[in-house]
């Protein structure tokens, strides 16, 4: 059986559209990351995708990504996991919080609830223990913030999906192994 090497497109190698939000994200970032880049082999595919990713939700910075920590350790995407690590830690997590974090955990009460139903839904693609939907609730989150987590979590895991599948270089410094 044959493995398919997956490379990551160059600016020259995208459509134009593509090559004006490589540029945005030079400018931005200082580089393109891997993975947007390989979603650069779509001529709209990145475009829909920093849309979809941008879009306003009810969830805080903080919380988006402790689930974007959850979901991807779920899924097993090193790449994703070691981008959150970096972005987490940007958004005030400590190293010892993002470890609890993908382990299914977090010391603050609501945090937890939230991580703890995120982790449930995409290892039980989409299904919850109820205790674990009724926690969340007791939280004090709404309607709105399960609809949220679930566009979160489908967010992820599409690009953990993505990175599983291509194995690209991670050009991010890599999570520890848990």
């Amino acid at each position: 059986m044959t493995t398919t090497t997956f490379s990551v497109p160059t600016r020259s190698e995208v459509s134009e559209n593509n090559q004006v939000i490589f540029d945005n994200l030079q400018k931005a970032l200082g580089f393109v990351p891997n993975l947007y880049a390989v979603i650069a082999n779509s001529k709209n595919g990145l475009e829909k995708y920093l849309a979809y990713q941008n879009a306003k939700t009810s969830l805080n910075n903080k919380e988006k990504e402790a689930v974007n920590l959850i979901v991807s350790q779920v899924n097993n995407c090193i790449y994703c996991v070691s981008a959150h690590t970096v972005i987490g830690k940007m958004n005030g997590f400590t190293d010892e919080q993002i470890l609890d974090i993908r382990k299914g955990k977090a010391a603050d009460a609501k945090l937890n609830a939230l991580v703890q139903l995120a982790g449930e839904i995409t290892q039980n693609r989409g299904n919850a223990n109820s205790d674990l939907v009724n926690a969340f609730f007791a939280q004090g989150y709404t309607n709105e913030n399960l609809v949220d987590l679930i566009l979160l979590i489908s967010d992820k895991t599409a690009m953990n999906y993505l990175h599983n599948l291509t194995k690209v270089p991670v050009d991010f410094p890599l999570a520890p192994s848990l």
